[in-house]
């Protein structure tokens, strides 16, 4: 489970970013199923210039998550992005479980 004060970190860089001027998004896990690095409630913060804090993640995904933030914070349209793999494609590639993670990306007002 994320903590109240990693939640508090995340959404207090959100603010003073809006405050000093810049465009934020924050991305939120809503869903996750199987195995996934980061619990429902995991959050991150993204600001114009790429800048971020916290994790919904790691790795790849993360990486993804920050192209479709910074598009939303360009757009001003929210994104719910879906990250899985599948039992059958986890045996695949020697993995014990598969997972999905699901992420919704908003621009922070």
């Amino acid at each position: 489970m994320t903590s109240v004060a990693d939640t508090l970190d995340v959404l207090d860089q959100a603010g003073k970013w809006r405050a000093a001027g810049k465009g934020v998004a924050l991305a939120t896990v809503i869903v996750t199923w199987g195995s996934s690095p980061r619990p429902v409630g995991s959050r991150l913060a993204i600001d114009d210039g790429g800048n971020m804090v916290g994790s919904v993640s790691g790795g790849c995904i993360e990486g993804a998550v920050v192209k479709e933030a910074l598009a939303a914070i360009s757009d001003g349209k929210p994104r719910l992005l879906d990250f899985g793999v599948t039992d059958e494609q986890a045996w695949d590639v020697g993995l014990a479980c598969g997972g999905k993670v699901q992420v919704f990306v908003e621009k922070v007002e």
